[in-house]
């Protein structure tokens, strides 16, 4: 079982940054990567980028490329989200979770979901 909790959000305005941070326990090394979604008020759950556990593998949704940046630490406990130049598209509730599946964007694939975080940017 794994647990995971997201911290970081916040409110900012436009072109600002926040980073997110996802702390991750329990049993962890069997999983494939983790994922950062987002959800916004009457949309999907979309995501937003992903990290593997092993190697250094990193996606991206083609709308945060360049702005956004996903890492994590040596012992993979925890990963962030570096998010730059925020606009008010951005806000969402943003969430971790992790998947077995390789190469996969689809939120049904992924499990072990976060409470999620607010992330609200004013223009």
């Amino acid at each position: 079982q794994v647990q995971l909790v997201e911290s970081g959000g916040g409110r900012v305005q436009a072109g600002g940054s926040l980073r997110l941070s996802c702390a991750a326990s329990g049993r962890t090394l069997s999983n494939y990567a983790m994922g950062w979604f987002r959800q916004a008020p009457g949309k999907d759950r979309e995501f937003v980028a992903s990290i593997k556990w092993f190697g250094s593998g990193t996606a991206y949704a083609d709308f945060v490329k360049g702005r956004f940046t996903v890492s994590r630490n040596g012992a993979m406990n925890t990963v962030y989200l570096q998010m730059n130049s925020l606009q008010p598209e951005d806000t969402a509730v943003y969430y971790c979770a992790i998947t077995d599946s390789s190469g996969t964007y689809n939120y049904r694939d992924y499990h072990s979901w976060g409470q999620g975080t607010q992330v609200t940017v004013s223009s």
